[in-house]
């Protein structure tokens, strides 16, 4: 579905123009076209190939998606995926992508499978028209830069979850689902850790002097988000750190509680040998048992019996056992 097609001319918006129109635009000296699709059809997207005369390698993997981040360099033009990461009602995320694609005149855009948009980009880009006299280098940075912005509350989000999780690591009975946490978690982080990391060597390329000359005169910028997606790189190891380290307190925690348990038991199950071994002894049917015939006989037995065992049940007590 086409979002907008908008023609500048020296960094100046001029107005919004017919898909059929584009081709006479990028003919004007000074003049280039932004176009923005959602979700676009093959049939929009042989269109927009017809205008811009895009790689069919670039097209054909923008109808299949599912791409990885990555930025193909065509000669006169260039071709960049990027992920975008959305949060869901059940606490997962989902992936959407944009294709970039970016020639010396020109910007298409195409975003799938994602509710955010770029408006707010555009109005950005059009605030500062000295730098988006910079051309569709200009334009691939910032959307760039507006998809690098949004996985930063990912994190924050990530973080939170992570603490929330550690402020009741120790409290007991609570170990499995603890450990079933952060194992979702952690698949969540490294959903991200496999967004960021390619996106990285994207910007890298594009920030270094043997870049794409497309973007020659953005490098500073680009090198401007690959300092945000390093940040963002260290965040998701420090997470992943953590998460494995709290997996690990988690397990400690299960074995300790195992052993507190296999502790009472063994107490338990020793008072109650002790019980069971005086009642077999005097339980033998012998003529000459001692006390056989003592009026007291019956009494003192239980009171033997329940005198060792509440003295074993204290020294267990007193042991951490009970």
């Amino acid at each position: 579905m086409l979002i907008n097609c908008v023609a500048y001319e020296n960094g100046t918006r001029l107005n919004e123009i017919a898909v059929e129109e584009i081709s006479d635009y990028l003919e004007r000296p000074g003049c280039f076209v932004w176009v923005a699709l959602r979700d676009a059809t093959p049939e929009e997207l042989d269109i927009m190939q017809e205008e811009f005369h895009l790689h069919e390698l670039a097209v054909e993997d923008a109808r299949k998606g599912q791409q990885r981040p990555k930025v193909e360099d065509y000669g006169d033009s260039l071709y960049a995926v990027m992920h975008l990461i959305e949060p869901e009602v059940d606490a997962g995320y989902r992936l959407g992508e944009v294709n970039v694609f970016v020639g010396p005149n020109y910007v298409l855009s195409v975003r799938n499978r994602s509710q955010q948009d770029f408006l707010g980009v555009r109005a950005r880009c059009e605030r500062e028209p000295h730098l988006l006299q910079h051309g569709s280098g200009f334009v691939l940075y910032a959307l760039m830069d507006a998809v690098v912005d949004r996985y930063f509350p990912v994190v924050d989000r990530l973080e939170s979850e992570l603490e929330s999780i550690e402020d009741c690591i120790f409290d007991r009975g609570t170990a499995r689902a603890n450990i079933e946490r952060l194992y979702e978690l952690k698949r969540r982080v490294m959903l991200l850790k496999h967004v960021v990391a390619p996106l990285m060597e994207v910007a890298g390329k594009l920030a270094s002097n043997r870049g794409p000359a497309l973007c020659s005169g953005n490098r500073e910028y680009f090198r401007d988000v690959y300092d945000h997606l390093l940040r963002i790189d260290a965040s998701v190891d420090t997470i992943r750190e953590t998460i494995g380290t709290a997996i690990q307190v988690n397990l400690s925690m299960v074995a300790i509680e195992d052993s507190e348990v296999s502790k009472r038991l063994a107490a338990w199950a020793g008072i109650f040998a002790i019980a069971t071994a005086f009642a077999g002894i005097w339980g033998m049917n012998f003529a000459q048992m001692p006390e056989l015939q003592w009026q007291y006989g019956y009494p003192a037995a239980l009171a033997l019996i329940v005198s060792t065992c509440l003295i074993l049940y204290r020294r267990f007590k007193r042991a951490g056992w009970l």
